[in-house]
């Protein structure tokens, strides 16, 4: 991937140490940016397989090691996100098609991530709040998009932009996990969700508000 300056969300994890190593590494080794893009598809897939079997396992270790591998990949999915603009931007191996695969593989994880937490409950509500939360995510991107199409800076605002969307999953599976014998894992899940479509409500008023704004002042 290639991003244009103002397309690029602001990430403090970029001036790491360990982020740079690894960005050298991979950039070494000649590693597509888009290769890595498409990774986080992986991660993303593995992630939503593991929520999605857990309703048909009753054992409390093994639903807990389900939760925290989901976990990982949440977190492995955003590495990815990371390190391909990284790799592309700071290592110079930006493709002229790296904007698609920048932004496309975002599109398809988060819904596999959030749609699947809602199935993953077990609750005969949970897969209404898997859904919500999923495509919100989606259409949280797409005002984003909108904005730039619009000629304006494109705003990578929250409360629940990506990065919070998934550190309120992965806080919500690790705590899910811990609370599997006492059979609180469901409700754990149900709330974070709860409070990812929330967030993304506010997100998606106060981005398109901002956009609006800055449009008509012009």
């Amino acid at each position: 991937m290639t991003p244009t300056p103002n397309a690029r969300r602001p990430l403090k994890s970029r001036d790491t140490r360990w982020a740079n190593a690894l960005t050298a590494i991979l950039v070494r080794h000649r590693v597509s940016p888009n290769l890595i893009s498409l990774s986080s598809v992986v991660f993303a897939a593995l992630g939503a397989a593991a929520m999605l079997v857990l309703p048909a396992v009753s054992l409390p270790m093994m639903r807990a090691g389900l939760l925290v591998g989901a976990a990982a990949c949440v977190q492995l999915r955003l590495l990815c996100n990371l390190l391909d603009g990284m790799v592309a931007v700071e290592g110079g191996l930006g493709s002229r098609s790296g904007e698609v695969w920048n932004d496309l593989p975002d599109r398809i994880a988060d819904p596999l991530f959030l749609i699947s937490a809602g199935y993953a409950t077990g609750l005969h509500y949970g897969p209404e709040l898997g859904w919500a939360a999923g495509l919100l995510a989606v259409f949280t991107a797409y005002v984003r998009l909108l904005g730039g199409a619009a000629g304006l800076t494109q705003r990578f605002t929250g409360p629940m932009a990506k990065p919070h969307r998934m550190a309120m999953l992965t806080v919500s599976l690790l705590l899910a996990a811990a609370l599997t014998s006492w059979n609180w894992d469901a409700v754990v899940l149900a709330v974070g969700l709860i409070l990812v479509i929330i967030g993304t409500l506010w997100t998606v008023t106060r981005r398109t508000a901002a956009i609006v704004g800055e449009l008509e002042a012009r």
